[in-house]
């Protein structure tokens, strides 16, 4: 039995490397339309990836707080708010994105009235949309990693005088910040894949939104073996981040006891 699952992981992606249209594989990976979706992909997942470092670490950071108060209300809340973006369909995501966002949103609405700014199908709705899915996979590799430090380092440090904001960031950060690489690493990797937010949300402009996922599905309809170039590309930068974190993935996704080693 165990067998057959992993051959239903397994014979998916060999199928595509099967399929791979080698003889015309360098034309198709040279077509503007790749490179623009490509080129857009890398800048959107590292943008996003930033982002989930400038917000994901503190909150990470807050929810191990939170976390210290045996059955808090506070720390399932937060918790709870952390995963749902993870059980979540991105379309539906892409859909609360663009209704809080949007033109008409709760907030895109009042800054469109202001300013004429209107944020969806622009190139920054493709960062807010990789941002939202991607920030959890962070945030949960952080906090398993401070959840497994001896939390008495940061008390001796505010004893001795430092402020909490620098205990964390000259004690507790260079400690966990193996665990922080691997869950940006892991947040490039999601947002690099997104794609029912992104296409809910951002649309699908060739050059402006259009990333590599979409790119896919939308030339999987015209041009089969293109599409399959195109996954090919997706499912080798997905090997590569694998290799990369394969000894911590052994230990845990989420960077648990020895993450933070």
């Amino acid at each position: 039995t165990g067998f057959v699952a992993a051959l239903f992981l397994a014979l998916p992606l060999l199928a595509i490397v099967w399929r791979v249209p080698w003889d015309s594989l360098a034309e198709i990976l040279v077509r503007q339309q790749t490179l623009e979706a490509l080129g857009i992909s890398i800048l959107t997942a590292s943008i996003a990836t930033l982002f989930c470092l400038l917000f994901g670490v503190p909150l990470a950071w807050w929810l191990d707080w939170l976390g210290r108060s045996p059955g808090s209300l506070g720390y399932r809340l937060v918790r709870s708010l952390v995963l749902v973006p993870l059980v979540l369909p991105p379309v539906v995501g892409g859909v609360a994105l663009l209704m809080l966002l949007g033109r008409k949103g709760a907030l895109g609405g009042p800054v469109h009235d202001l300013t004429g700014f209107s944020l969806p199908f622009t190139t920054a709705a493709v960062v807010v949309a990789q941002t939202f899915v991607a920030l959890p996979f962070l945030v949960l590799t952080v906090e398993g990693a401070l959840r497994s430090i001896d939390r008495s380092l940061d008390e001796v440090a505010l004893d001795l005088g430092a402020t909490p904001t620098h205990a964390f960031l000259l004690v507790i950060l260079p400690i966990v910040r193996p665990a922080v690489i691997s869950g940006a690493v892991l947040c490039f990797a999601r947002a690099l894949g997104e794609f029912g937010a992104t296409i809910t949300l951002a649309g699908n402009l060739p050059g402006v939104t259009q990333t590599m996922p979409t790119a896919t599905y939308i030339t999987m309809q015209t041009d089969p073996d293109a599409a399959i170039a195109l996954s090919l590309i997706m499912l080798s930068v997905a090997v590569v981040i694998l290799f990369a974190l394969r000894d911590r993935w052994t230990r845990g996704v989420f960077g648990q006891a020895n993450s933070a080693e």
